[in-house]
């Protein structure tokens, strides 16, 4: 059985240019993230002396566009990573070529030229803050493009009609073993002026590290060793975002339960009760300011995902939209007792492939079958077959964007 290959494609507006991605999400492994690999096709006698450059462009925006008056401008555009592709500066060697690469090349003739790029180290991940209902303008975020354009030199930014501009995304997975024996928890008291005794509350989580989709399960005891009344318990989970650039952090609630079982707890008393959340971007749509892992528009879509850095780094290194989450338990404690809070942090992550234990056996098989369809040429007569061109659609610029 033949497992087709899926290749994402676009074409300038002139269609003399075209450059094939063999994915169009890229993952940051901590230690190294997956290189940004293609193929551009330039139709034959087009440049005429001219070349062909190619640009990885993040763009990272911290405040609204309706907001930029008299100059003033709340996004950067950097170049992350750049390079002459046609003549090519540097040559890709055959064995640094990828297998999707050779394959393209193979199918594609003469006129198609390999590139790769790497994201620097601890370059952001890519994250889109919802917009509200009346925001207009581009959403908050950090976001990813490459850009290929045709130039008579390096100064040349090219014309728009042809320049090919493909949107992409950096994200992360969970690490594939996510054992932890230690169960995150939190124990706090408060105590009142008036009078004596404290309320004790702990919760525990029963995973550090949950996939999105997944139930949080937390286990609640409360103790009433004072002379109020637990009137109700609010549970949430909560999502910080930290925007770096203007060193601005807030939080929103993401999912969230209020209970009235057991309650009051009188003095004297003790509650014990688990409590289940599951926090989703589907469950969030009209939410303004909620981070996702990309536009609302996709149909897999998620909330976004913790920020990992590597091992030896600081969490304040990290660059971007940092996202992290917690688990907030509010216990009433009425009108003059106010309120006991706790938070539990936890990461909230994809799932790497495979490491989910029902799947892996499926996403073993699987994998080994996309890997021999890619490499090897012994089950079809023609090669070039199970190659499935899409095209990119994903994030269409507008013509002001293009400009």
């Amino acid at each position: 059985m033949v497992v087709a290959v899926k290749v994402f494609k676009k074409t300038a507006p002139n269609g003399k240019l075209t450059v094939y991605l063999g994915k169009r999400d890229f993952i940051d492994h901590l230690d190294h993230s997956d290189p940004i690999d293609g193929v551009v096709v330039v139709e034959d006698g087009y440049l005429q002396g001219r070349r062909v450059y190619g640009q990885v462009i993040t763009v990272y925006r911290y405040g609204r566009e309706e907001d930029e008056v008299m100059g003033l401008k709340f996004s950067k555009e950097m170049v992350v990573a750049s390079d002459q592709l046609i003549p090519p500066k540097k040559t890709v060697e055959k064995e640094t070529s990828t297998p999707i690469q050779e394959k393209l090349m193979k199918k594609m003739g003469p006129n198609a030229t390999p590139f790769i790029f790497r994201f620097p180290d601890m370059s952001p991940c890519s994250v889109i803050l919802q917009p509200g209902e009346d925001d207009g303008g581009k959403p908050l975020g950090v976001e990813y493009y490459v850009k290929v354009y045709v130039g008579s030199n390096e100064e040349d930014k090219g014309h728009k009609r042809s320049t090919v501009t493909l949107a992409i995304k950096k994200l992360q997975y969970a690490p594939f073993n996510r054992e932890n024996t230690r169960l995150p928890s939190s124990l706090v008291s408060k105590g009142f002026t008036f009078s004596s005794g404290k309320i004790n509350l702990e919760v525990t989580l029963d995973k550090d590290l949950y996939y999105h989709g997944e139930k949080i399960g937390a286990n609640i005891m409360i103790s009433n060793n004072s002379r109020k009344q637990v009137r109700n318990i609010k549970v949430y989970v909560v999502q910080h975002c930290e925007v770096t650039m203007v060193n601005a952090q807030f939080s929103k609630y993401v999912a969230s339960l209020e209970t009235r079982e057991g309650c009051p707890i009188t003095p004297g008393a003790s509650f014990t009760k688990v409590v289940y959340l599951v926090p989703l971007a589907s469950s969030n749509k009209d939410r303004r300011g909620i981070a996702l892992d990309g536009r609302l528009k996709d149909d897999d879509v998620n909330l976004a995902s913790s920020t990992l850095v590597p091992e030896g780094k600081c969490p304040i290194d990290a660059i971007g939209i940092v996202i992290s989450y917690s688990l907030r338990v509010k216990l009433n404690c009425g009108t003059l007792g106010g309120e006991l809070v706790t938070d539990v942090p936890f990461k909230l992550l994809n799932p790497a492939p495979g490491s989910i234990e029902k799947d892996k056996a499926k996403a073993l098989k699987k994998s080994r079958s996309i890997e021999k369809s890619r490499y090897e040429n012994s089950y079809t007569n023609d090669d070039d077959d199970n190659i499935i061109f899409e095209d990119f659609a994903r994030f269409r610029m507008s013509r002001e964007e293009a400009d």
